[in-house]
């Protein structure tokens, strides 16, 4: 019986570990940019994604609390057109490599709080 609760704790012990490195990792990814510059930048993008990330416009998506990697890797291929949507792909084309992590770390910085219903 004291084997089994060791096993248990041992993976336990094991899940939160890698659960800490996740999370060094996406600060980590977070931190590539510059937030603050990013804030400024993200005036282009309030008009559909807000300034806070919640979507202004129905066809947007939510992006507040992305994470930066992925934030990153759609703006660039928005840029490139590998990923086709017609008001992006416009708004995406200027954008240096530097303005993209610095969007990606506004947006992957704001916390998205959740309620869910009774």
């Amino acid at each position: 019986m004291r084997s089994e609760q060791n096993k248990r704790v041992a993976r336990y012990l094991a899940g939160l570990l890698v659960l800490l490195t996740l999370n060094s990792m996406a600060g980590a990814a977070q931190a590539a940019g510059d937030a603050k510059a990013g804030r400024k930048k993200a005036q282009m993008c309030s008009a559909c994604h807000g300034i806070d990330g919640i979507a202004k416009i129905p066809i947007a998506p939510n992006i507040a609390g992305s994470p930066a990697m992925y934030l990153e890797k759609q703006l660039k291929a928005f840029r490139s057109e590998e990923r086709k949507e017609e008001n992006m792909n416009v708004v995406a084309k200027p954008l240096s490599d530097a303005d993209i992590a610095d969007l990606a770390a506004w947006y992957s910085g704001i916390t998205v709080d959740v309620t869910l219903p009774n």
